[in-house]
């Protein structure tokens, strides 16, 4: 009995013990950074029960300023992590005497580097998530769908602070307000009495408004760019090709093709948990390469942008093209840059322009209209063709044999005789790889396909006789890639690309007559691999030749054109990275594309293997290890691990194409961000 009572006792003790601990008062220090770098940090008195919003009065009272506090919050130092629960009591977040924690503003300034070369200052959240982030800035740019986009660190950053010579132009727009992100626009500043009322009814979710709400003018320029002269000259900076790059940027920055991807930032995270601080510069670019709904009408920022980003990696030898691409490419750049100079961003005649643009080229992405008939058979495809299977040690010795295209597979037969028997072989072309090989001032147009199977992949070359022959069973090819058929409505519309592509790269008949304009600086519209070769005069006749084919396009359908090619080279958007499978004991490439991943050969840089998405059936990731697993249909498993990038970084990429090609957006507009960050964010997103 005397024993129970005394281990009543004993509980009751320490009961009370533990609510004389939690009231207990004791100093919590931090660092105002209104106060000044040099000003120390000031002390509190809190207890454990305490509620961050109660923190936070404290904090403001103590300072005695008053200014707008409504954009602050604690940063925990050691945590690397922000405090934004404002309910939660000091002791639910763990927070005791020796934290430091800073109060400081979550907007920042920032240096934005955009792909035409502009850099400018503008605030943007630190305290949100780098997808979040990127939205806000979008928003502020009036840059529809900005899921298509990221932001990575410059990787030229350390070279330029040794020039000072290299000091570039900055355009301030920090006082433009943001309207979204993880900041709402406040009718009233937040001062002491305020605070007093609403910390503990902080928002614990934030909203931000939807991609395609901005507000614009009727003549198409966002509202709050059009408040002053200078705002409005910035914008025009934004939808207007900047001038073709002098030879010297581009030796500057040219630098040989390199299998290791860039630096992107971790989208689940904020800046500051990355390390960046106030006014550093990051780049931001297209890093997901489905654009999705290409409207001229509403997209001048995204377009511009993303044609600056697409000329930069052929400028700079990112994707790989032939002679006649390059000059073709020099020339739409040459006719961009002329009408460039000349165009009013915001006439009604340009937006005539780009409707008519977007109607002649057909290259809306989603939602076009099909084709109406229902009734329609698929093309047939039966000819002759010549073939070529590449051995070890072999001369490349064409054969000719009846070719046969039927649903996504290719047959092919002795002669047309003996078509209807059995067939030589079959190659089914779903999920193969298809790059064209052509010379159009040698009459040579082969299609090369990579066939996948159960060893790897089998190379074939087929030969077409002409034009037409090679426009039809390439674009054949390339659906059936994407496990479509004949019968399918884009197969007229690839057709017709191929042959307008095709023509754009014949010498024009008046190319005779096109006099040499001085005025071209032919280096800086063709790759340095290119300059090296032929003399600038040789440069200017080719351009000149191949400008006689697309002078007579719009500004935007220019752009347009240039994208598309650009879209249809054979290693457009591809991401690679080193990388070791597992029971491997050499180092390989992974190539990350919008549709699939290929195991790539580091020695000759052939792809070796491909596998699409949608046979993908899960992947996971043993953070323990740093090991990405995937399993396909047909109980096919890959496993690797990265060699010069984090693992993280892989599987982001494989789960923000996955999203990508599964969007869906709400009556709102607005992307499931919950969604994306749970197929990006890993083990840290849960």
């Amino acid at each position: 009995m005397n024993l129970q009572i005394l281990c009543l006792s004993l509980h009751s003790l320490c009961v009370w013990l533990f609510l004389f601990i939690r009231m207990a008062a004791w100093d919590l220090s931090v660092t105002v950074e209104e106060l000044g770098p040099e000003a120390p940090p000031i002390k509190i008195s809190v207890t454990s029960d305490l509620h961050i919003g109660g923190v936070i009065f404290k904090i403001v009272e103590k300072t005695q300023l008053q200014c707008d506090w409504s954009d602050h919050a604690l940063w925990w130092e050691q945590k690397q992590q922000w405090v934004l629960r404002t309910s939660w009591t000091l002791d639910k977040c763990g927070i005791h005497a020796d934290a430091r924690l800073l109060f400081t503003p979550q907007h920042k300034a920032l240096r934005l580097g955009l792909p035409n070369g502009v850099t400018l200052r503008l605030r943007a959240c630190f305290s949100s998530p780098v997808f979040r982030t990127v939205h806000g800035i979008c928003q502020l740019l009036n840059i529809r769908y900005p899921e298509e986009m990221s932001l990575l660190r410059p990787v030229e950053e350390k070279k330029k602070k040794k020039d000072k010579d290299s000091a570039e132009d900055e355009y301030d727009l920090t006082g433009v307000p943001l309207t979204s992100g993880a900041e709402d626009d406040c009718p009233f500043k937040i001062t002491l009495p305020v605070l007093a009322l609403l910390f503990i009814l902080l928002s614990k979710t934030r909203s931000y408004l939807p991609p395609g709400s901005v507000p614009v003018l009727n003549s198409g320029m966002p509202v709050h760019f059009a408040d002053s002269p200078k705002t409005q000259a910035i914008y025009k900076m934004l939808v207007v090709s900047q001038p073709s790059p002098s030879p010297e940027s581009i030796a500057k920055l040219y630098r040989p093709a390199s299998k290791v991807d860039k630096t992107w930032l971790d989208s689940s995270r904020c800046l500051l948990q990355q390390g960046v601080q106030e006014n550093d510069k990051l780049w931001l670019r297209f890093k997901y390469y489905t654009f999705h709904d290409m409207e001229p009408k509403y997209d001048g920022v995204r377009l511009t942008q993303l044609y600056e980003q697409a000329r930069w990696a052929i400028l700079l030898e990112d994707n790989d093209c032939t002679e006649e691409e390059m000059m073709l490419f020099g020339a739409l750049q040459y006719h961009i840059g002329k009408l460039s100079l000349s165009q009013e961003v915001n006439s009604c005649q340009g937006m005539e322009d780009l409707e008519s643009a977007l109607e002649s080229l057909e290259v809306k992405m989603v939602g076009e209209n099909k084709s109406a008939d229902e009734n329609m058979t698929a093309p047939e495809l039966n000819d002759y063709l010549k073939l070529f299977r590449p051995k070890k040690l072999s001369l490349r010795d064409y054969k000719q044999y009846w070719f046969k295209f039927q649903d996504t597979s290719i047959f092919y037969y002795k002669s047309k005789d003996e078509s209807y028997g059995e067939p030589i072989q079959q190659m089914n072309l779903k999920g193969c790889e298809v790059a064209p090989d052509v010379n159009i001032a040698g009459q040579k147009f082969c299609i090369r396909l990579l066939v996948p199977a159960p060893e790897g992949m089998n190379e074939a070359y087929l030969r077409c006789e002409n034009e037409k022959q090679y426009s039809e069973w390439m674009a054949a090819c390339k659906l059936a890639s994407k496990g479509l058929t004949l019968l399918d409505s884009s197969y007229q519309k690839e057709v017709k690309n191929i042959q307008t592509f095709l023509a754009m790269q014949r010498p024009s008949s008046s190319a005779s007559t096109a006099q040499v304009d001085e005025s071209i600086n032919t280096l800086s519209l063709v790759s340095p691999r290119y300059t090296k070769k032929y003399k600038a005069k040789q440069l200017t006749i080719r351009i000149l030749e191949a400008y006689q084919n697309v002078a007579q396009l719009s500004l935007m359908a220019a752009i347009l054109k240039f994208l598309q090619i650009w879209q249809s080279l054979p290693d457009f958007g591809i991401s690679y990275f080193m990388i070791r499978f597992k029971g491997s004991r050499k180092d390989e490439v992974l190539g990350i594309a919008n549709n699939r991943l290929m195991r790539i050969d580091l020695g000759v840089g052939d792809v070796v293997k491909t596998w699409r998405y949608n046979n993908m059936r899960q992947w996971n990731v043993n953070w323990d290890i740093r090991q990405v697993a995937i399993e396909f249909d047909g109980n096919i498993n890959i496993a690797f691990s990265c060699v010069t990038a984090d693992c993280k970084i892989v599987h982001e990429y494989i789960g923000g194409y996955i999203f990508m090609l599964t969007r869906v957006r709400n009556p709102s507009n607005t992307v499931n961000e919950e969604l994306f960050l749970k197929l990006t964010g890993g083990h840290e997103a849960l």
